[in-house]
């Protein structure tokens, strides 16, 4: 459930409140006294699928953007039905999704770190053929962000965004494949000097290999990476969206590393497959979701 908090212009607390009433899914709207400016204070619940007909109705009166709030509500009990005044979140707000999406659409420091740590990971476990450790750097990698950052730009044609994040995600494979590949050389030259050459990407090799299996997991992992975006299950489904990118992004630092140049562009051809899908089918989710959910039918897409 979201609560908006909105102050009322003297005068205009009647045709505010009439305005949202009038908006499918606002309940309880009341007011109150702001005591440090005596201003009156409109407060509401919200159903997620209507913050961004109330946000058009605040910006049609006039409302700057500082003068209201809208802000995300755990509802505990009861657990009400449809047609009920506290509505089921069977939605999501275009709004808190774009949010999201500007939030991740940058290489904040964070994101760097994890990437580079993901990469570390990744690429020990491309070295020593160990499965744990590429899924240990499945769960650490954040890649999930900007990907589903990158659909929400297209589908709400907001390309500056979307390239924005693109160029992210680009950023972060990058550092993924650097660490990986320093690993790689590292072990080819410091590590194990008396075994020159030693074949470290046989027993993953099929990270360089694209076949049915790769386009139907990134098919899939793009519907779920814009599910788990929209319902901030990101954490949880981060560990299989990180399955198309990362170990690619590892095997082909590695093979880089140890001067397997061909299995390295087999790893890029991999994950480029992995990113495309995975953003096309993402876009079309999330497109479809907004063309054709029924309390969406008709909204614009801002």
């Amino acid at each position: 459930m979201l609560r908006l908090r909105v102050s009322a212009p003297e005068g205009q607390e009647e045709k505010m409140v009439s305005a949202l009433g009038e908006i499918k899914g606002v309940h309880r709207v009341t007011d109150d006294v702001d005591l440090l400016n005596g201003e009156k204070v409109l407060t509401a619940d919200l159903a997620p699928f209507a913050a961004d007909a109330v946000m058009e109705r605040l910006n049609g009166l006039g409302i700057q953007p500082d003068h209201y709030v809208i802000v995300r509500e755990e509802l505990v009990a009861p657990r009400m039905g449809p047609g009920s005044a506290v509505e089921p979140e069977d939605g999501f707000a275009w709004i808190e999704v774009v949010g999201e999406a500007r939030a991740n659409a940058r290489p904040v420091a964070r994101y760097v770190a994890l990437m580079a740590i993901a990469g570390l990971i990744a690429g020990l476990g491309v070295v020593t053929n160990n499965t744990i450790l590429i899924v240990g750097a499945m769960a650490v990698s954040p890649d999930l962000l900007p990907i589903c950052a990158t659909c929400v730009g297209f589908v709400g044609r907001r390309l500056g965004l979307a390239w924005r994040s693109f160029g992210t995600l680009l950023f972060g494979m990058g550092i993924v494949m650097l660490v990986a590949a320093l690993i790689g050389l590292g072990v080819e030259l410091v590590i194990s000097p008396e075994n020159p050459g030693k074949d470290y990407l046989g027993g993953l090799g099929t990270l360089a290999r694209v076949d049915y299996s790769t386009v139907l997991i990134a098919l899939g992992a793009g519907v779920a990476a814009i599910l788990s975006f929209e319902t901030r299950a990101a954490n949880a489904v981060g560990v299989a969206i990180s399955v198309t990118t990362v170990p690619a992004s590892a095997y082909f630092g590695v093979g880089i590393g140890v001067g397997e140049i061909g299995e390295a562009i087999g790893a890029l051809v991999v994950l480029g497959v992995n990113v495309t899908l995975m953003i096309l089918t993402g876009t079309i989710t999330l497109f479809l979701q907004r063309r054709f959910a029924p309390h969406r039918r008709g909204a614009r897409l801002t």
